[in-house]
């Protein structure tokens, strides 16, 4: 059986990713096979809930941690999971938004040699052109994401003009790539231009890997300094990418009150008020009997599904804008969440619900910059950004947790 093409998706927090894959599945063969291993960071999958209604053949999540370090050895097993029980045709991974795509493009070469199963096709780097200026001064692998690829994706561009996107052309013009760079049409590439990438990217890591374990005994003996570019994706790894983001998750359960609901007054001003600079992305799935407007001032449409008059959302917020989408009443997200992911910590499937655990009115994925975390996580409580209402007070339970 020929391996199976993998195609790396990264790119800094909220730069566009899962809007690019979704946008690519309705391209593809009624019969094509596509899967995705996405990695998150915090414990919710949100957009594995988006994937599927999109008729993706098969997800995967690693959550609490990034795929190119402290996942990376589970990366093996999700991807024989996808192989064995989906038999796909391509699988897609996406990583976090601060994910360094070299040293995962080389564990999917070394897979490769070691199964037989799969071949690097390429790695997509999608930048957010209309926000890059900002965290592109502040992060450092958002540069080692539009470095190593295969190819750019300028995403987001349409809302600021040819001016800033000249000006981010000119900024990745700074790091002295050889890359292309595509415009997508609102979140749209041409498949033709997604796959099919060859692996340049990937046939380049595989020789700097032969160089260094070649050469490997002659470095040791002289005491000439000298950098190949093997040993500089080490060095640049070594730095700790995962210290530039600080993640909350917090959950809010209903106590006593069945019509109780989240309050979209107070979510609103919360994500109104969170800054771009301090917050990256929030995600979250929430239950309300209201309508929650998206950030462009229009109502979401019902969910297909309700329970009496409440009605369950997912959320996704991403420097400064922000939609709703409607899903079912029922706990299929909350089942995929455990059905479908591997914890960081354990390698294992999430536990079951306990009996008699009352669903949550919403569970809330916070990325953070660095040293931001405790200031909103304080914020948040005294100022009741994330509250229900509903008949009764009893039993309303609000918990945040720092998780990175």
């Amino acid at each position: 059986m020929a391996p199976i093409p993998i195609t790396i998706i990264t790119g800094f927090l909220g730069s566009g990713k899962t809007t690019l894959i979704l946008n690519l599945v309705p391209q593809l063969p009624p019969t094509y096979r596509l899967a995705l291993l996405k990695n998150e960071y915090g414990d919710l999958a949100v957009d594995s809930q988006l994937a599927n209604a999109k008729s993706i053949s098969g997800v995967r999540e690693l959550l609490n941690g990034c795929i190119c370090c402290n996942l990376v050895g589970q990366l093996g097993d999700a991807l024989e999971t996808l192989r064995r029980d989906i038999r796909p045709d391509r699988i897609v991974v996406e990583t976090s938004g601060s994910a360094f795509p070299a040293t995962l493009a080389m564990e999917v070469n070394r897979l490769a040699r070691e199964t037989g199963h799969y071949v690097l096709d390429g790695v997509v780097t999608v930048i957010d052109v209309e926000n890059w200026k900002g965290y592109n001064d502040t992060s450092y692998t958002a540069k080692l994401q539009a470095k190593y690829t295969d190819l750019i994706v300028m995403n987001k561009w349409e809302a600021v003009g040819e001016r800033r996107y000249d000006e981010c052309l000119d900024r990745i013009g700074d790091l002295e790539l050889q890359v292309a760079t595509v415009k997508s049409d609102r979140g749209k590439v041409d498949q033709g231009l997604l796959l099919g990438l060859d692996g340049a990217l990937a046939r380049d890591l595989e020789r700097e890997v032969s160089v260094g374990s070649h050469a490997s005994a002659a470095a040791a003996a002289t005491t000439t300094t000298t950098s190949t570019a093997g040993h500089e994706h080490g060095h640049e790894h070594a730095h700790d990418h995962q210290s530039e983001v600080e993640v909350l998750s917090a959950t809010l359960l209903p106590g006593n009150d069945d019509t109780a609901s989240v309050d979209l007054e107070a979510l609103e001003m919360f994500l109104l008020s969170a800054p771009k600079d301090e917050i990256y992305r929030i995600k979250a799935i929430l239950a309300t009997s209201g309508s929650p407007t998206d950030s462009d001032g229009s109502k979401s449409a019902a969910p297909s599904q309700r329970q009496g008059s409440i009605r369950r959302y997912i959320l996704n917020w991403a420097f400064g804008r922000w939609t709703f989408t409607p899903t079912k009443i029922d706990s299929d997200i909350v089942a995929l969440d455990r059905v479908n992911s591997l914890i960081a910590d354990t390698g294992e499937q999430a536990d079951q619900p306990r009996a008699g655990e009352p669903e949550p009115l919403l569970r809330m994925t916070i990325i953070a910059a660095r040293f931001e975390s405790e200031k909103w996580k304080k914020r948040i409580l005294s100022e009741n950004l994330l509250c229900a209402v509903g008949s009764t007070e009893g039993g309303r339970k609000i918990d945040i947790s720092r998780v990175l």
